[in-house]
């Protein structure tokens, strides 16, 4: 398996940090809104690299925080008139609920910055003892030009950031690169510190929280590409002054999603959010449409093209699995041999193993697909349908686009299998009434 590294600019082979394992960190959502499709591109891209490494056997140890204190909370609160612990759980109840829709899984750590407050001053103490922070008039800074590597993450050079920096002129800063680690602040929600009242800066947030969870630097950090400077890049130079490591032996970072060519924003106001949206594993589909690195650009014909692909898909798999099932051939031990069934299969691997190309990864399921369709249309070659039907089930369970199968009872499967014997025999009266039976019960 192969992942492009954004530290390194450079596609590597991946070695986990421990065997058959993998701690995975992505930057979750600020809570005071809803998340658009743009903010759901990296949910459902690194949801589905968990599915791909437990399908590979690996134990996965996966978490996302909710940015739960924010100046967006605060002013959401005013807002509504309501206090902002009432706004940031009222959205990641929404997130929750959205990415559920979207069949992205659940069950991983979530830290919410408010709990981890003790923790996340403690750090900042170390870094102030270590001399890498300073204090000034109850805020906290981070010393940037003590990483000596500092941009690397970014490719950009301090001397270019300092030369070329539009940063708002703050006399309590000994460089205009600094960053802050901690804010005082009688605003909104504060905390009580050693440095002042105040709220952590974001860039400590995550790092302190991949410091407590994992205890050690991790396989894979990821988000967005927006987030590599600052936010990404801050993050590594306070795990190196802390622990000399970058936080992650791997970076990825998700290309942009736009909307007819723009940036899609809440600021701009060109969102659609995935609340709205009603063909939501259709979404899923489309989001995983193009390699996860590159840009991806939303628009009505876009997506309805992915909705159609993906009401195929669901006939078919819906199909053959009624085709088996009905006729009480499904073999849950099936052997792949079918050559063609094989070669889909391992095209759909090498996708995977070749930096998540989920694109790649999708023509091989299309092509399966196509398989499928011939082998429903045969008569009697169940073995052939049950291969193709076991290699769908692995690579949709893969890219979370799941089918809702219905088993057949023993009851309708009779009711089934008489109608069709009286089809056969031109007992015409008997099969209508066998068939409204089946129709009134939902099984054709």
């Amino acid at each position: 398996m192969k992942i492009y590294n954004s530290y390194t600019d450079r596609l590597e082979e991946f070695k986990s940090i421990h065997p058959n394992k993998v701690g995975m960190y992505i930057c979750g959502p600020t809570v005071y809104n809803y998340i658009h499709i743009g903010n759901a591109r990296p949910v459902v891209f690194f949801d589905t690299v968990r599915r791909y490494f437990e399908s590979k056997k690996y134990q996965v140890i996966f978490a996302s925080n909710f940015t739960d204190v924010d100046d967006k909370i605060i002013q959401k609160s005013i807002e509504e008139n309501i206090s902002e612990l009432e706004v940031s759980s009222y959205y990641i109840n929404a997130f929750l609920s959205d990415v559920k829709s979207l069949n992205c899984k659940t069950d991983y750590i979530k830290p919410k910055v408010t709990k981890y407050m003790n923790y996340i001053i403690n750090y900042i103490q170390d870094l102030i003892d270590k001399g890498y922070a300073y204090q000034a008039n109850g805020d906290v800074y981070f010393r940037v030009t003590k990483i000596e590597d500092y941009g690397a993450l970014s490719n950009r050079l301090i001397d270019d950031l300092i030369s070329g920096s539009r940063v708002e002129v703050n006399n309590l800063k000994e460089n205009p690169l600094d960053f802050t680690l901690w804010k005082q602040t009688f605003e909104g929600i504060n905390f009580d510190s050693q440095f002042s009242k105040g709220r952590p800066g974001w860039h400590t947030e995550c790092v302190a929280m991949i410091d407590d969870i994992f205890g050690e630097q991790i396989d894979i950090h990821g988000g967005g590409t927006d987030l590599k400077f600052p936010h990404h890049e801050n993050e590594i130079a306070q795990a190196k002054a802390i622990h000399n490591h970058r936080v992650a032996k791997y970076w990825m970072h998700n290309g942009r999603l736009s909307f007819k060519d723009i940036k899609m924003s809440k600021s701009l106001g060109n969102v659609i959010f995935v609340k709205d949206v009603s063909e939501k594993l259709a979404l899923r589909y489309f989001l995983l449409s193009t390699h996860y690195r590159a840009p991806l650009n939303y628009s009505d014909d876009s997506f309805a093209m992915y909705v159609t692909e993906w009401l195929k898909l669901e006939n078919t798999l819906k199909t053959a699995f009624f085709k088996l099932d009905i006729n009480n051939k499904l073999i849950e031990e099936t052997e792949i041999t079918a050559e063609d069934v094989n070669e889909t299969i391992t095209n759909f691997n090498s996708s995977m193993d070749n930096d998540f190309n989920t694109a790649n990864a999708i023509t091989a399921l299309q092509s399966l697909l196509r398989l499928a369709n011939v082998s429903i249309r045969k008569q009697d070659d169940f073995s052939t349908l049950n291969q193709v039907y076991k290699g769908l089930i692995y690579m949709t369970e893969i890219l979370g686009l799941k089918v809702e199968l219905n088993p057949i009872s023993n009851e309708n499967r009779q009711i089934y299998l008489d109608w069709q014997k009286a089809r056969k025999n031109k007992e015409f009266s008997e099969a209508d009434k066998l068939r409204k039976v089946l129709t009134d019960r939902g099984v054709i």
